[in-house]
């Protein structure tokens, strides 16, 4: 694959690699649940970041809060219309 892309979607199995420092973003299609494993390499402490994640999935946390993790866990959001439409 070579981008930008605006949105793909990956079928069951199938892997996805993010080369360093390269803007992205994930979400299950709309009305769909999804599972997925992330390996980040080499390891950074980041246990942390996607429990924060879950709290704002569950309502607990808000997308500032993990705006104020960037530095933290080395996520640098930038402005995507496609994203932001999505969250919404």
């Amino acid at each position: 694959m070579e981008g930008p892309f605006d949105a793909l979607t990956h079928p069951k199995g199938d892997a996805l690699f993010v080369p360093p420092n390269t803007p992205h973003a994930f979400a299950p299609a709309d009305g769909q649940d999804a599972d997925f494993l992330v390996v980040i390499t080499p390891g950074k402490p980041r246990f942390d970041y996607y429990r924060l994640l879950d709290k704002v999935h569950l309502g607990e946390a808000t997308w500032q809060d993990v705006g104020e993790t960037q530095d933290r866990y080395g996520n640098h959001y930038v402005d995507s219309p496609l994203w932001a439409g999505r969250r919404g």
